[in-house]
């Protein structure tokens, strides 16, 4: 099993306590977002092929990696340069490399990755800015990582609501920061991804094949997967995100460009629900409930080690 913890909220920002409690119990519910069914999911270390991390701020469960040292990992960490007027509640980034460097260290290069995303164009976040701040921050993260995915932003209804003054980067913005970002990043050995762009930029040596594929995932365990075909894909690229237990409108970043909020309102309302006793993220299993549990099987291929 691929257990996916960050498509949906920040976990390890924000319910670091409630994950290490599941982890310590055995055991997961996740609520469907869309047809609210609940799913059981029962794991440990020995069926769970990969525990997948995406956060803003890790430093909370970095903590704690003690807790999970029988796990294989693959953290995914989003460092951007904006400031509070965009992502309100985020770590300054040098913060967050700080942290980045620390996980580097414990779980090693190949299963940790900086993502970079997303993209806009203002007048205050410009072109030269972007170009400027993503060589900082390539530069401090040379030999703690391989792998940088950049997309640019995607303007959701709820998007263009929360963010009105964003606009579309243009195609001719792309080529210069494609250029620009896959010349830095081969200075510090590092290999830039897109995911869901496009092959525009495969010109510049970008990679276009996603952020969380099967390769991306084998890399970082080390080991082969045997997934059955189209397994854990649910989108027009290569990624595989697994079983994800976040739920959606829960994460307190307060970033203006979030796909995963509708309104900051539903979000403290959501987290007032949060019981990090309870096997679900928010709320707790009512009677009227109906869990269905998934048995999950360990698709590692234990005959072929990657290394």
């Amino acid at each position: 099993m691929i257990l996916n913890t960050g498509s949906r909220t920040d976990i390890p920002a924000f319910f670091h306590k409630w994950f290490l409690n599941r982890v310590s119990e055995g055991f997961v519910y996740s609520r469907n977002p869309y047809n609210d069914q609940i799913y059981k999911y029962t794991f440990s270390p020995k069926n769970v092929d990969c525990m997948c991390f995406c956060s803003k701020n890790p430093r909370p469960l970095a903590k704690h990696l003690d807790e999970l040292s029988e796990y294989r990992q693959y953290w995914f960490l989003t460092i951007n340069p904006y400031g509070r007027d965009i992502e309100v509640n985020v770590p300054s980034y040098k913060n967050v490399i700080k942290t980045f460097r620390e996980i580097s260290d414990n779980v090693g290069t190949n299963a940790i990755a900086w993502r970079y995303d997303p993209i806009f164009i203002t007048d205050k976040y410009d072109l030269d800015f972007h170009i400027d701040r993503f060589e900082d921050i390539a530069s401090r993260l040379n030999g703690y990582t391989h792998d940088c995915t950049i997309s640019f932003i995607d303007l959701y209804q709820k998007v263009i609501r929360n963010f009105p003054e964003a606009d579309e980067v243009t195609v001719e913005e792309q080529l210069v920061i494609g250029e620009n970002f896959a010349r830095i990043a081969r200075e510090n050995d590092i290999q830039i991804k897109t995911c869901l762009e496009g092959t525009l930029l495969d010109q510049f040596g970008c990679d276009s094949s996603g952020c969380m594929t099967q390769q991306v995932i084998e890399k970082a365990i080390g080991n082969n997967l045997k997934l059955p075909k189209g397994k854990y894909q649910n989108r027009e690229c290569n990624c595989i995100f697994g079983r994800d237990i976040g739920a959606y409108n829960t994460c307190m970043h307060g970033c203006r460009y979030c796909y995963a909020n509708s309104n900051m309102k539903l979000v403290k309302k959501n987290q007032k629900l949060h019981n990090m006793d309870s096997p679900l993220l928010i709320g707790d299993v009512k009677d009227s409930d109906v869990v269905k549990e998934i048995n999950e099987p360990r698709y590692i291929d234990a005959q072929q080690k990657l290394f």
